[in-house]
Formats: C-alpha cells, sequence, structure tokens
C-alpha cells in the first residue's frame, strides 16, 4: 500500500513539472515534434504571476499532413510569428493516414491539445458533433485581431464563412493566394488531333465526332485500330466532366451535388439539363466512345491506361496534364469551354470552395489563454505571411522584389507542388489576400500552379455561380448524413445503368418519385435555409 502511496505521489510530482503550457501538456506522441521543449518548458515554469499571458508559454497546437514531409512546414515565418508575441509551439503533426483512429481516440478521451490547425483535421459535422470541445471565438478576436478584425468588416465572404450557423466563430477562415477560379478541367490528346487533322473541338456535337474519330481511326498510330479509349476515367468526376456542356457545373466541394441555377439553389441530378446529358453520355457510351470499365475500375487501372507507354486516352478530366497523364503530359492540351445545347459555354467553377475555406483555427476548451494564441494568428493574416504560409518561407521557397514576391525554383529535385507542401501550411491555415494579389507574384508558367492560373485565364470568364460553402446546424447536419446516404447511392447507381444501358427518359418519372419518397424535398429545404443563411450573414 505504501510502494502504491509513493508512486501516485511521484506521478503527481512529474505531472505537475509538466502542467505549464495553456492546457498544460507537453506531447511525447513520437508523431510530433516538440520545438525548443527544454528551454520553454524552464522558462514557462519559472512564469509565475497574475497575467494569463505570462503563464501560457508553451502550446500545443496539432496538425494533419498528407505525408511525411518533415517538419520545415512550421521552420521560419510560422514559429517566428509565435515567438513575436512570446510564445512557442509544441507541434503534434498527425499523419493523415493515421488521424481517423487518432482523432476518435483524442475527442473520446478529452486529453486535447490547445488548438488545431487546418481545415483538414475535422469536417464540419465532426465540429458540431464535438461543440462542447471548442470554445467561441468572438470576443477574443475583438481584442487580439486587428488584422482579422479589418478583413471581415471588408469582405463579407470571410465573415459568412468565419460566422457559424449559431451566429458565434469558432474557427478562422483562409483566403489562398495564386488559386484558379476553375478548379479540375479537360484536357484531349493534341497529337491524336494533329494525327488525323482534326481541329480543336469547341462544341458538345464536335467534341462527340472527334471521340468517333479517335475510335475508328487509330488515333494514336500503333497500328492497332482497337485499343484508344476516346474519353477515359481522370481524377475527377468523369461522368459530370462529360455532363459539363449540359451544365453540370460541380465545384471544388461537389458533396451534395448542388448548384445555383436562376439564383436559387438546385440538385443536379434532378434537372432536365442532366437527363438531357444522360441520353447523350449513353449515345457515347453506346458506340464505343467511353471506357467500359469507367464505372468498375479502380485508381490503379485508371492509372495504367493514362500514363501507359503508348498514349490509351484521348481525353479525360483532372488538375492538368502533368498531373493528369503523367509521362504522356506534352500529347495533351486543355479542352475549351465546350459550348451546349443551350448556347452556353461550361465550366467547373467554385471560387468559394476552392480559393477560400472554414475552420482553418480552432481553439480547445484545454487552453488557458485563447487570446495569446489569437494574436499569433492575426500575424498570418497579412500578403507577406500569407505568401510565406503557401509556398514557404522568404528565403528557402521565395523573394521579395519591392512589392512583388518572386517563387524560388524547387531543389532536391521536387515538383513545384511537392516543394510547397515540404516548406509550407500549403492548402491549411489562416492567410487571406485581397483581389489582384497574384498580379504581385511572379510564378513560373511551365509547372505548378503558374501553369494553372496561365489555363485558368481562358477559362475563367464561363465560371458560373457556384453552391457557397455553407454552415450547417448540428440536426440540418444529422438530418443530412441520414437522408444524403440513400439519395446519392440511388443517383449513383441510376446514373452508371443509364449511361451504361440507356432508358433515362422511360425511368425519369419513377426516379423523381423514389427520390421523394426518400425525402428529396426535406434535403432541399435543409439546403435553401443554409443556403439563405448564409446570404443573411454576409
Amino acid at each position: 500500500m505504501l510502494k502504491r502511496i509513493i508512486s501516485v505521489l511521484l506521478l503527481v510530482t512529474m505531472l505537475a513539472a509538466l502542467l505549464t503550457g495553456c492546457g498544460g501538456k507537453a506531447s511525447d506522441d513520437k508523431t510530433s515534434t516538440n520545438t525548443n521543449k527544454e528551454s520553454t518548458k524552464d522558462s514557462a515554469t519559472d512564469a509565475k504571476s497574475d497575467d494569463k499571458s505570462s503563464e501560457a508559454k508553451v502550446f500545443e497546437v496539432a496538425t494533419v499532413r498528407w505525408a511525411d514531409w518533415g517538419e520545415a512546414y512550421h521552420e521560419g515565418f510560422v514559429d517566428s510569428a509565435a515567438e513575436k508575441v512570446g510564445i512557442t509551439i509544441n507541434w503534434d503533426t498527425i499523419l493523415n493516414s493515421d488521424w481517423g483512429d487518432t482523432k476518435a481516440v483524442l475527442m473520446a478521451g478529452g486529453d486535447l491539445p490547445d488548438a488545431f490547425l487546418g481545415s483538414i483535421c475535422f469536417s464540419a459535422a465532426e465540429i458540431a458533433t464535438n461543440q462542447s470541445s471548442f470554445i467561441a471565438l468572438d470576443d477574443y478576436i475583438d481584442e487580439n485581431m486587428p488584422n482579422f478584425k479589418a478583413i471581415i468588416e471588408k469582405d463579407p465572404t470571410m465573415k459568412a464563412l468565419a460566422t457559424s450557423s449559431d451566429g458565434h466563430i469558432y474557427g478562422l477562415p483562409g483566403k489562398k493566394p495564386c488559386r484558379p477560379i476553375v478548379s479540375n478541367q479537360m484536357f484531349i490528346n493534341q497529337s491524336w488531333l494533329d494525327n488525323l487533322g482534326l481541329p480543336m473541338p469547341q462544341t458538345y456535337e464536335e467534341f462527340y465526332n472527334v471521340l468517333k474519330a479517335f475510335k475508328e481511326q487509330d488515333a494514336n498510330g500503333n497500328g492497332d485500330p482497337n485499343d484508344e479509349i476516346p474519353y477515359g476515367q481522370g481524377y475527377a468526376d468523369s461522368t459530370m466532366f462529360f455532363l459539363l456542356p449540359f451544365g453540370m457545373t460541380i465545384g471544388a466541394d461537389n458533396t451534395y451535388l448542388m448548384t445555383i441555377k436562376n439564383g436559387e439553389p438546385a440538385f443536379l441530378p434532378t434537372l432536365d439539363s442532366y437527363r438531357e446529358g444522360i441520353k447523350w453520355m449513353h449515345k457515347a457510351y453506346k458506340e464505343g466512345l467511353i471506357d467500359p470499365e469507367i464505372y468498375t475500375q479502380d485508381t490503379s487501372m485508371r492509372d495504367a491506361k493514362l500514363m501507359n507507354d503508348v498514349p490509351l486516352v484521348g481525353s479525360a478530366p483532372g488538375w492538368t496534364a502533368d498531373a493528369t497523364f503523367g509521362p504522356n503530359a506534352a500529347q495533351y492540351s486543355a479542352l475549351p469551354a465546350l459550348q451546349g445545347p443551350d448556347g452556353e459555354r461550361y465550366v467547373s467553377s467554385d471560387p468559394e470552395h476552392w480559393n477560400y475555406s472554414r475552420n482553418e483555427f480552432l481553439i480547445t476548451t484545454a487552453c488557458e489563454d485563447p487570446g495569446a494564441l489569437l494574436r499569433w494568428m492575426d500575424q498570418f493574416y497579412t500578403d507577406d505571411a500569407s505568401i510565406q504560409t503557401f509556398y514557404g518561407s522568404f528565403g528557402v521557397a521565395l523573394e521579395k522584389e519591392g512589392d512583388n514576391y518572386k517563387l524560388l525554383p524547387p531543389t532536391d529535385g521536387q515538383s513545384a507542388d511537392t516543394f510547397a507542401w515540404v516548406n509550407s501550411l500549403r492548402d491549411f491555415g489562416p492567410k487571406y489576400v485581397e483581389d489582384g494579389f497574384n498580379d504581385r507574384v511572379i510564378l513560373p508558367t511551365d509547372s505548378g500552379d503558374g501553369l494553372k492560373l496561365q489555363l485558368d485565364k481562358d477559362l475563367s470568364q464561363y465560371a458560373k455561380p457556384a453552391f457557397p460553402n455553407v454552415s450547417y446546424t448540428t440536426e440540418q447536419l444529422n438530418e443530412l448524413s441520414t437522408l444524403y446516404i440513400d439519395i446519392n447511392s440511388y443517383v449513383t447507381t441510376m446514373q452508371a445503368k443509364w449511361v451504361t444501358e440507356g432508358g433515362v427518359d422511360e425511368e425519369w418519372d419513377t426516379y423523381i418519385d423514389t427520390l421523394n419518397a426518400m425525402k428529396y424535398e426535406e434535403f432541399m429545404e435543409i439546403q435553401k435555409d443554409a443556403y439563405n443563411n448564409y446570404q443573411s450573414s454576409k
């Protein structure tokens, strides 16, 4: 018994020495990096006063990374900004592949860090489910974030994205630099067009005729007239991209397949134009112009076709040609926005989802001094900070020349995109740039973001209004999680059936009736309410 008491006393003594930061944690997680741990622990322990900011010198911040790229992402500006307000960050860097299990244990156990950085950490539904773990930031923002306050006062989108459905701010939003208006797009094999003496198609009918020629005329010139796949699966929703000329303008976040038509929310798979597009796609499928395995193959099969030694795919959607077709990229050109049956040209654009984001920084109830963390975060809302948290710090990834920024070439043979992910927070974390900022950034135009922005210049003129990044209430999210599982499963099943077997006209009325039986109208009421709430919060 005495031994047990002594063990408990020793444990309490050790914990008392460790509980010095806001939230009182010094993580020993093998996936984390504790920056300057020993020196900052002593300074925090010695800071004994009634001033909370002097007590809370060490903060634990968790973030999630797609891959194990090391710790360079927070070195430079990010850590120096923390030092500037007199705090030190102990980083818990968690791989996305491990995050699902880690998150479940973390939220269930309540052993929370002081904050989470990056919208990759939690979905809106997860935040709503765990609302009691996060604090409202409104009052702290007023006292500690002059940069951010000025932004939400002049940018209604940032204000709407910051504001939750209950009117409070729980997560900080961001607006990224050097992002295109158009996300994924269509590409076509220029070499095949040249081999067959065909001009670049401009309308959906011309595109169909080109695919037919690819199929019938040995477009790749290897002597095998049957190995060409005129239209294949790419790195985006290949069905909806085939239907783009019919107005199927899915956005960057197409979770609910919502769009805006005539100023009102609309569900794409119930529109008459969707039905017409499906009929057209079935015609192409029946004639062998679409990969017969488009709905059944896995990603390895897709990649083998896109990157075959002898190119097999005539057209497919993706981010850029090099990201989609790999070593065959030089053969492919961007497909223009094709004119559809209504005379309009459509692209997949979604500026608010692609350029803006919600919940880039969340503070938990474990934190004893939220103001100090927000003073750190407020520094992220400047031009210099935003470009560095997107590409990397000055001297590593960027040079500043007057008011302009020049991207440095990547080192160690890395691609421009990988180099940016290694050396910065990239898509995640608070940031903000005004319209016109991109004009002051000098990027190479043959790769990475520079190439994408060059492509964007031609296509962005056709961007249509997209369904915004709305906030749902906890009740709405719970309803959607039930409703949309059935709705989406049915829509997906019928879509594949109609493309491969036909019958959309004959089965359309039954299809709509079935959706209504699945409470489609309730689903749409939620979307309309969320949309109206978003509009009113601007």
